[in-house]
């Protein structure tokens, strides 16, 4: 019959042969069972029936315990790329010591969600890499694998082409990639990353590299955000003003014709006010601006009025002019007489004590593209130390005029 520690196998499978060497109970007599096994697997297993392949994997499953690790990592090598293994054999395998589980965690079709899934949660980081970089990886596993929180994990996730990813977990990891330098290149290769998240993240990413810039240089930060928002804009392929309508109303059309014949001021706008043309005046006011019109329509009739105020100081309104304007905007809100003027001698006060190029700083940073200014207002409460240039605001905020970032807060979403 052979010696116990004979590899090769007997000219034809024999049942008997193979039961014999399992009755042995010695480390080195079920090590030999199993390379020889093995080794049918490799060079016979097409031609071994139905009861054969059985009978060995049967036999497998119950002496792999006890085998050296350098055949449990031979079997598995062998194992890994099969389709016809039975999936608890290669389960046993796959929660083995990494060198034995290697193979089959990241080659193994056979394996199903729910075993990768409890590998990912009782095992090792070594098994977690194995999986996040095998040959097909499902939403779910991989929704598991960024569970983990481990940086070399998903970073392994993102660089395999075969891992699928739901939107949520791309949207997360976009988030996350604000701190994680080694996710950005990674995401942005992904073929089924969406044009709004690539957008996200290319105007967030040239926020962060804004900050770098201002701080090391000492730039102006205006400046900087315009060369910085242009170029990211650009790169993410979008455009300021993502609520202007692709076809001008009749308002834009006017304005428009006005604003040709030189004929826009604040006499012209006020004109529209009086005429009860609000339409035409939040036209108006916007292309002097710069600003989106629903923000326009947020400064216009928000409580208080200091937006207007700023916007219409930064276009050095004469003071009467912004205070008819001022007057106007209040007929949406009906107030008593006493609020009304308490309402207007504080925002004059206001008026009156800030500067005009403040304002404009402050009107500057309103009209860039909104999701640019969520990113900069990300990176400002990302990061914990206060920015000792500041972003020109000077007293142009809002309530009197303080940090830029409060208006920004306020209008900028």
């Amino acid at each position: 019959m052979g010696s116990l520690t004979d590899q090769e196998p007997p000219g034809e499978v024999d049942a008997g042969y193979l039961l014999a060497l399992a009755r042995k109970k010695t480390v080195a007599s079920r090590t030999a069972l199993a390379q020889i096994i093995a080794t049918m697997f490799e060079r016979d297993a097409d031609s071994l029936n139905d009861r054969e392949f059985a009978l060995m994997t049967d036999i497998l499953r119950r002496v792999l315990k006890e085998i050296e690790v350098s055949v449990r990592r031979r079997i598995a090598a062998d194992f890994a790329s099969r389709p016809d293994v039975p999936r608890d054999l290669l389960t046993f395998l796959a929660n083995d010591e990494i060198d034995v589980a290697y193979p089959v965690l990241s080659q193994s079709r056979v394996l199903q969600d729910a075993d990768l899934i409890e590998v990912i949660h009782n095992r090792t980081l070594e098994h977690q890499l194995a999986v996040a970089v095998r040959c097909e990886v499902s939403e779910a596993v991989s929704s598991e694998l960024v569970n983990t929180g481990n940086e070399a994990v998903i970073t392994e996730l993102l660089k395999n082409p075969d891992a699928r990813l739901s939107r949520t977990t791309l949207s997360y990891l976009v988030e996350q990639s604000r701190r994680v330098d080694a996710y950005r290149e990674p995401i942005l290769s992904r073929r089924e990353l969406p044009d709004d998240l690539a957008k996200r993240m290319v105007l967030w990413v040239s926020a962060a590299l804004r900050k770098v810039i201002v701080d090391r240089f000492k730039l102006n930060p205006d400046e900087v955000d315009t060369l910085i928002e242009s170029a990211a804009l650009q790169e993410g392929g979008t455009k300021n003003g993502d609520d202007t309508p692709d076809h001008p109303t009749a308002a834009e059309r006017l304005a428009q014709e006005l604003r040709d014949s030189g004929k826009v001021g604040p006499d012209v706008m006020i004109a529209a006010l009086q005429n009860g043309e609000v339409s035409l005046f939040i036209t108006l006011f916007a292309q002097a601006t710069g600003l989106r019109e629903i923000l326009v329509r947020r400064l216009l009739f928000e409580p208080g009025g200091e937006g207007l105020a700023i916007a219409c100081k930064a276009l050095d309104f004469a003071r009467e002019d912004f205070s008819v304007i001022f007057l106007f905007s209040r007929k949406a809100r009906p107030v008593s007489g006493a609020v009304l003027r308490d309402e207007h001698k504080m925002v004059m006060d206001l008026y009156d004590r800030m500067p005009p190029d403040a304002c404009r700083t402050v009107l500057a940073r309103w009209g860039r593209d909104r999701n640019y200014l969520k990113a900069l207002l990300a990176m400002d409460l990302v990061d914990t130390a206060s920015d000792g240039n500041g972003d020109g605001g000077g007293n142009g905020g809002g309530n009197g005029g303080g940090d830029p970032r409060d208006a920004l807060t306020q209008y900028g979403g």
